[in-house]
């Protein structure tokens, strides 16, 4: 180490990969382990330098630690139930290096429900004091749609139950079936109840089995969209601009869309100030260049399709219609990335099994 290293601290090396950061995991696991396996000064002696290394990677990864067994730390990385970071974890886990004495897990896992419970302020949630019921609707029957009751419920402290019941659901399904298998949840009382109750311990069978049937009934589902036909729509804004839209309206009528159940919408705001809320020409074609990028990374006979575009109000969104939503969101934080200099791009990723968001462009 020179002079000035010593003077200084020898500057680290960025985070610019998996690998790079697995190469320094790898260089502190031993003192790492050392104090997880104590329970002693984990905050300080391990969060606070693991928290920035995976911050370079990706600014909403967050993590938990503990002892497997006397000779087994684990590692769970999780998005904290942000659907488009998940397969960021997912990569970063399945590129982690073998390490005697570790194991690493991407999203948290299920528990078994007689070792959940959650407790805040004075209320605990378990296996005995919650039940559920699923509302069955005849117009949409593949939606999940649940209504979970809970014994000890208190209007006054509604929202702070609510978040209670989704981190019991995060331990007892698992980080992943928790957000994904659930399209619509609504938490209440006894004194509400409109059907049957089914204890909350089945509510993994059950979600097993509404899987099972929905694979079935949609499996190996694709579309074509080489034939579909597109119409343009023009309206004006009540602020006195234009919207201008123009979407795949053969794809709209479609009988499966619930095949494609992720709603992939990616926004980019531009400067219309000048042109009445449109771009300009040069505007225009960089925002064709970035959807024709983005289609060719998402074909529709791969499960992705692209079912149009809205511009209105100095903002350009493209919709997508996907049967999943990880590489939706890979494709679109390369975009961000590749575009950053231009534009500050956004993008959301939700289930909308029946399209509700394109009702309006609808045929009546």
């Amino acid at each position: 180490m020179g002079f000035f290293d010593k003077i200084l601290g020898k500057k680290q090396a960025p985070i610019n990969s998996y690998d790079d950061f697995w190469n320094w995991f790898l260089k502190n696991e031993k003192e790492f382990f050392n104090i997880v396996q104590r329970g002693e000064n984990i905050p300080k002696g391990f969060f606070d330098k693991l928290g920035p290394k995976l911050a370079e990677i990706h600014s909403q990864i967050y993590f938990l630690a503990g002892m497997i067994d006397s000779q087994t730390a684990e590692l769970v990385l999780t998005p904290d139930g942000v659907i488009k970071n998940i397969y960021i974890i997912e990569e970063l886990v399945n590129t982690a290096p073998k390490i005697e004495g570790w194991k690493f897990t991407a999203l948290k896992p299920a528990i078994n429900i007689e070792n959940v419970g959650i407790k805040f302020e004075n209320f605990e949630l378990n296996g005995d004091n919650l039940k559920f019921y699923p509302n069955i609707k005849k117009d949409f029957p593949d939606v999940i749609d649940l209504t979970i009751v809970y014994d000890h419920f208190t209007e006054d402290k509604k929202q702070l139950i609510i978040n209670g019941v989704y981190i019991f659901l995060d331990n007892y399904l698992g980080e992943l079936d928790s957000v994904t298998s659930i399209d619509n949840m609504q938490v209440i009382g006894n004194n509400e109840i409109s059907e049957e109750l089914i204890p909350i311990g089945k509510l993994k069978d059950y979600l097993i089995w509404r899987e099972k049937e929905f694979v079935e009934k949609y499996e190996g589902i694709r579309y074509n969209t080489e034939n579909d036909s597109y119409s343009s729509f023009e309206a004006n804004t009540e602020e006195g601009g234009i919207l201008l839209a123009i979407m795949n309206t053969s794809i709209l009528e479609w009988d499966k869309k619930a095949s494609h159940p992720w709603m992939f919408i990616i926004s980019i705001p531009f400067d219309g100030s000048n042109t009445n809320g449109m771009p300009d020409e040069e505007t225009y074609q960089l925002l064709n260049e970035i959807e024709d990028e983005i289609t060719v990374e998402l074909k529709d006979f791969d499960g992705y399709l692209n079912i149009g575009r809205e511009t209105v109000g100095s903002k350009r969104e493209i919709f997508f219609a996907c049967k999943d939503f990880r590489k939706p969101s890979k494709t679109a934080d390369a975009i961000l990335k590749k575009y950053s200099s231009s534009f500050d791009i956004s993008y959301e990723i939700y289930k909308d099994k029946y399209w509700q968001t394109f009702r309006h462009y609808e045929a009546r």
